[in-house]
């Protein structure tokens, strides 16, 4: 296999990875943080680069992907668990926001951004996506392959133009970012979604390569390995990019989201031409995200529920993208948090555990205990993002290890892999007799 394959590899996982969240996050970040940019941008880049790329070599040790890493807990959480990354990264997440930001760069800048608008527009939107999505061919990946270094060189204008044309000066941190600006960026790249989204598109790496002839394990997680440091240095370029235009824009105005932000910044920059130019490139680019994902969505729940077949799997799909993305960008936005803050943690842990299963023989019962007490806390911290009461149990937590830093669920989780180790060797069966003789 040659070098150059695992580097085509490593712009396809770019190209893949590459959606509306990787635009609109950083730059939010950048005009939230401020003179704290550095360190906000370093958490947030080892949230939104490296873990994923992390977990896609994690993938690399199961021929089933997800299903059979979260599988290790359990078959039914293996299952449950992956579907649960589907719909999040698919109908009720990731595919709804997508459709939110090529309509706020779009449209919006151009004409009225009112509710009617966003219903006709993703009418229109969604009709597209599901009768290209009948029948995905190789024509939306070519446009992908195109769109993505357009998108890649549009961004570059807009960073070099930052330095010469924003005439903005950097502000003092926001609330979020005035203390622990590193372990706020941490959180805040959660919200790339794209470590979750690894957990279904590592499948796919594994698979380009077993296709060109790898199959030693170590090679294949060296080859993947390599492949994800080409998408890490694409995808930390254009957050840190992104980012430092955000740090620019905090006094040319308020604005709602990082795709308002963006829309923003070319307009300033570059004139309508500019803020023609991005619309064009990030809607076509997150209209072939959402074709993807909802492609990804309608075969992973075809193959499991019988009774549904891929047609009606992707109408259902988006259908309910179609109802969640009339309810805005921001709206969007904030009921993920919950969910993701959740998610992520019970998914650092499962990677966590692959790479250091050699050490315990992969037991399940060690998992098992991990992931229960990570549940726990990660179920504690989504609850009090969505605004529940949980005041009863918030001394507890605030009381643990690394609580400040919003990782309160590190302790938890090696206490729970601990008393599963504990349980794994005291129901081990002893030794035959025999092998004790001589």
């Amino acid at each position: 296999m040659r070098a150059r394959d695992t580097v085509f590899i490593g712009f396809t996982l770019f190209a893949l990875f590459f959606g509306a969240g990787n635009l609109i996050y950083p730059i939010s970040l950048g005009i939230e943080s401020g003179t704290s940019y550095l360190p906000a941008i370093a958490g947030f880049v080892l949230t939104g680069v490296g873990l994923p790329i992390i977990t896609v070599a994690a993938i690399s040790y199961f021929r089933n992907g997800a299903t059979e890493l979260a599988g290790r807990v359990h078959p039914l959480f293996g299952l449950l668990f992956t579907a649960m990354v589907y719909l999040v990264i698919g109908p009720f997440f990731a595919i709804p926001r997508a459709a939110n930001v090529a309509f706020e760069t779009g449209v919006v800048p151009f004409v009225n951004g009112g509710s009617l608008m966003l219903l006709i527009f993703s009418v229109l939107f969604f009709a597209i996506v599901y009768l290209v999505s009948l029948n995905p061919s190789k024509l939306v990946d070519r446009i992908g392959q195109i769109l993505t270094p357009a998108l890649f060189l549009a961004i570059l204008g807009l960073v070099i133009g930052s330095f010469f044309l924003l005439d903005g000066s950097v502000q003092p941190a926001g609330e979020k970012y005035a203390s622990q600006p590193f372990f706020s960026g941490f959180v805040e790249g959660y919200l790339t979604m794209d470590a979750i989204a690894s957990l279904a598109f590592g499948l796919i790496v594994v698979t380009s390569f077993r296709d060109r002839g790898v199959t030693d394990q170590k090679e294949l997680t060296m080859r993947t390995l390599k492949a994800g440091l080409v998408t890490a240095v694409g995808l930390a370029s254009v957050y840190v990019g992104i980012g430092w235009i955000g740090t620019k824009m905090a006094t040319e105005g308020t604005y709602d989201n990082g795709s308002a932000i963006l829309s923003g910044a070319a307009e300033i920059m570059y004139g309508s031409a500019g803020t023609i130019l991005l619309g064009v490139i990030v809607s076509l680019a997150c209209f072939t995200t959402c074709v993807g994902l909802t492609v990804a969505c309608g075969q992973f729940f075809s193959k499991r529920i019988a009774a549904l077949s891929y047609k009606q799997v992707i109408f259902i799909v988006t259908l309910i993208s179609f109802g969640i993305s009339n309810i805005g960008l921001s709206q969007i936005i904030s009921y993920s948090v919950p969910v993701l803050v959740f998610v992520y943690p019970i998914t650092i842990v499962l990677v966590a555990l692959t790479f250091t299963g050699g050490f315990f023989n992969h037991s399940a019962y060690v998992y098992r205990g991990a992931i229960i007490f990570t549940s726990f806390i990660s179920l504690y911290d989504g609850l009090a993002a969505f605004g529940a009461d949980v005041s009863a149990f918030k001394p507890l937590v605030q009381n643990l290890p690394l609580s400040e830093l919003n990782l309160s669920w590190v302790l938890p989780a090696l206490i729970g892999g601990v008393i599963g180790g504990l349980i794994h060797y005291a129901k081990r069966e002893p030794l035959p007799s025999k092998n004790y003789q001589n």
